[in-house]
């Protein structure tokens, strides 16, 4: 095992098994990860602000007490997608606010 610490380096990684590893108050700002298997990988307390996500399988992602504001998806499968108790004010999908959608079946709901 490699053991780094309080260490202001850049590292340079390829054809490597890291599976395992564990990285704890560590800066991986503007850091890229091209053809990695990330299967099982978990994030916590950290900022992904700008992030960029292209091309990827994210099935079975669990998304939980995330700020997403301002974040924007395209080509996007979201089949089987739940979404519940989250704030989709200004949300829109495909132009169309969700607040309205919601309104417009609750509205169909109430006049069975």
């Amino acid at each position: 095992m490699v053991k780094l610490e309080r260490v202001v380096d850049r590292l340079e990684v390829k054809e490597a098994t890291l599976a395992g590893s564990s990285f704890a108050d560590v800066n991986l700002s503007g850091s890229r990860f091209d053809d990695v298997n990330m299967s099982g990988w978990a994030v916590g307390n950290a900022n992904l602000s700008g992030l960029s996500v292209e091309d990827s399988n994210v099935s079975g992602a669990r998304v939980h007490d995330v700020n997403l504001s301002g974040s924007r998806f395209s080509k996007v499968n979201l089949m089987g997608v739940s979404i519940k108790d989250c704030l989709v004010d200004g949300m829109t999908i495909d132009g169309v606010a969700v607040t309205e959608l919601q309104a417009a079946y609750r509205a169909m709901q109430e006049a069975k």
